[in-house]
């Protein structure tokens, strides 16, 4: 793993150093209150930098509709302190906010004993970031685990465990968003194409990496997918404000169709948005089956 940023234009080392902060800052403030030990006395461990911007192959194009995320992987000192909702929301509101801050952020936290028992086993995610990733900051003498070999059989075993579950699960969500459609349930119908999503990330994500992140944020998910298997970009159209936009309600959907009274979406837009998971439906199905071939052969 690198300790340096060096590899960045001066621009992003400015605003990772920006995150870096507010994210130490915003933690110190969650974990003041905090009355049990391991909670009051929490630390962060790590806060490492993967994906594009750590492999050095970004795409910043945001008024194309292309503008890859900053990903961020926290290592902290016990599991309580990994939720988000606890320890990490007003940090992440922050930076969604920061003008100096100029793309997308999205962030994952786990303790250190987790990130070494995934190392162990060899997850291809988390050797992934062992050897791409760079050190944004570091505690000393919190060393990640030394990454071992997953064999090429509980490979091959693990993801088609996965990939049998997990897609065929999209198509009752499917099912559910065009009887919803057919009966008007327009916020319904976006919930489901929502889950219907969310659910084609994760297949292809443990398919892959053998990893998903516990994250309704499909624009997080879309982003962690399309970094690794850039067909699936395909599926979502984005030269125009629309395309976006559309993808925008159905991030949303997940809350606020159902208990919003101001989110509104059309018929349209959901019309758009099926034929978009159609597409995904098909790519996450066609990079899976070669993944799948790639690890039996291994296997065997």
């Amino acid at each position: 793993m690198k300790s340096e940023a060096d590899h960045l234009p001066e621009r992003q080392q400015r605003e990772l150093e920006r995150v870096r902060d507010i994210l130490l800052e915003e933690f110190e403030k969650a974990i003041a209150p905090a009355t049990k030990p391991e909670k009051r006395n929490g630390k962060v461990y790590k806060i490492i930098l993967f994906g594009s911007y750590a492999r050095d192959d970004w795409v910043d194009e945001p008024e194309n509709g292309y503008q890859s995320d900053f990903d961020l992987l926290i290592v902290v000192s016990h599991e309580d302190l990994t939720d988000i909702a606890d320890y990490w929301y007003v940090a992440e509101d922050r930076i969604a906010r920061d003008p100096a801050v100029g793309r997308p952020v999205n962030i994952i936290v786990h303790s250190l004993d987790e990130v070494n028992r995934s190392l162990s086993r060899g997850e291809y995610f988390w050797t992934d970031i062992a050897r791409d990733g760079v050190a944004l900051y570091e505690l000393p003498c919190h060393p990640l685990a030394t990454p071992k070999p997953l064999t090429p059989a509980d490979s091959y075993r693990m993801a088609k465990e996965y990939f049998d579950h997990w897609l065929p699960s999209v198509d009752s969500f499917v099912r559910g968003a065009q009887y919803a459609l057919r009966d008007g349930d327009l916020n319904k119908a976006a919930f489901d194409f929502h889950q219907a999503t969310e659910r084609l990330y994760i297949c292809f994500l443990l398919v892959r990496t053998l990893y998903f992140p516990r994250s309704h944020n499909i624009k997080f998910l879309r982003s962690l997918a399309e970094d690794k298997e850039p067909r699936l970009v395909e599926a979502w159209p984005r030269a125009t404000k629309a395309d976006r936009a559309r993808f925008e309600r159905l991030k949303r959907a997940y809350v606020e169709a159902r208990y919003s009274a101001s989110y509104a979406i059309t018929g349209e837009d959901l019309d758009a948005l099926a034929a978009s998971i159609d597409r995904l439906r098909e790519i996450v199905a066609a990079v899976c089956v070669e993944r799948l071939a790639e690890l039996e052969s291994d296997a065997a």
